[in-house]
């Protein structure tokens, strides 16, 4: 069955959950969606898990096209969302659109997903869904915003926690088909979730949430830093390296 953003508002009625993951190239996408993944994101994660990037500021919308385009090749059901890079949409609703519309046209994805639920933010989301683009938020620790908000968990004060309820509400009046709840306190993500008629998906903000996202070098324990609220299913990392270490001592030792 293939996955579109009505299939997920659906689920969230039905109470079934949303497992989502990150992919950054066609192999790991063809695995996720062989094995089932729901929501593929080509998250801006791929600055620095793929790329070797600090943060995600640097990571280009052209850089972004080139994975996505990947990504999109090994997916065949679930549904492929796409991050637009920091400073392609919060210049303007035009400029979110061309960059949107880019997105949907050369890569072949169903959505984007943007952070941030500030006013200006739903005007921008409100312009995307009018023009026929799907669209997903994102709220809480927004890593965009690392330079202002740092890596700490939102919604940690009672005016964080009303500000954060606010954003959700008016993103989902704008139009977005579902939202991502980052870093933020179990309880209010929960609180959230009931409020939404959209499906809420978390990362770092408890079992409350209508699915759940992580990057998936996070998962497989491939990253070399590991976020406080990831959860390790793998050691790909000791695996890959001592793979590379018996093929070098068989190439040297001419076993190989």
């Amino acid at each position: 069955m293939t996955v579109t953003p009505r299939t997920l508002v659906r689920w969230k009625n039905e109470h079934r959950s949303i497992v989502a993951l990150t992919a950054w190239d066609y192999a790991i996408a063809k695995v996720l969606d062989e094995a089932g993944v729901d929501v593929i994101l080509v998250g801006d994660s791929l600055a620095q898990v793929a790329l070797g990037y600090e943060t995600t500021l640097p990571l280009t919308l052209d850089e972004m096209l080139h994975h996505a385009k990947a990504v999109r090749r090994g997916v065949k059901e679930a549904l492929v969302v796409v991050d637009l890079p920091f400073l392609t949409y919060q210049e303007s609703p035009q400029q979110a659109l061309r960059s949107a519309g880019r997105v949907l046209k050369e890569t072949g994805a169903a959505a984007v997903k943007l952070e941030g639920g500030y006013p200006a933010m739903a005007e921008t989301v409100s312009v995307l869904v009018r023009a026929g683009i799907p669209v997903m938020g994102h709220v809480g620790l927004t890593p965009q915003s690392v330079h202002q908000l740092g890596y700490r968990k939102q919604g940690t004060t009672a005016a964080e926690e009303s500000r954060l309820v606010s954003e959700s509400l008016a993103l989902e009046r704008a139009g977005v088909f579902a939202l991502v709840l980052e870093h933020m306190d179990a309880t209010l993500a929960d609180t959230i979730s009931h409020k939404l008629t959209i499906p809420t998906i978390g990362i770092g903000a408890g079992s409350g949430c209508d699915g759940q996202v992580l990057v998936t070098h996070d998962l497989l324990g491939w990253s070399d830093r590991q976020p406080p609220f990831a959860k390790v299913y793998a050691n790909l990392r000791n695996s890959i390296s001592e793979a590379v270490r018996q093929y070098g001592d068989d190439v040297r030792s001419r076993r190989f």
